[in-house]
């Protein structure tokens, strides 16, 4: 069982950035592949990034590339959405995933996710 916990989110302006963490509990994070996910009002969640368990690899959609890095501390069972540039249409809440995983492998789809966090409120005025 792993329990995931967001924080970082908040209000800032158009331009501004972020940084989202999320903490794991348990002693196997590095045998997890993580995501980031949003969910905005009126529509459905959509992935947003996601990293293998040793981070060698990484995904974005298309809309935040070049502008979010996600990265993940091992040692800290910790993985990180940094966020700049951002844009009012990045407003949303923010979910972290976790998922054990037998590779090293990404996890895009929200169904391949075991292990949800309660959300963070991201919010960007214009």
């Amino acid at each position: 069982q792993v329990q995931l916990v967001e924080s970082g989110g908040g209000l800032v302006q158009a331009g501004g950035s972020l940084r989202l963490s999320c903490a794991a509990s348990g002693r196997t994070f590095s045998s997890y592949a993580m995501g980031w996910f949003r969910q905005a009002p009126g529509k459905e969640r959509e992935s947003v990034s996601a990293i293998s368990w040793s981070g060698g690899n990484t995904y974005y959609t298309d809309s935040v590339k070049g502008r979010f890095t996600i990265s993940r501390d091992n040692a800290k069972n910790t993985v990180y959405l940094q966020m700049n540039s951002l844009k009012p249409e990045d407003t949303a809440v923010y979910y972290c995933a976790a998922r054990f995983v037998y590779s090293d492998r990404l996890l895009t789809n929200e169904n391949d996710y075991d292990y949800w966090g309660q959300g963070t409120q991201v919010s960007v005025s214009s």
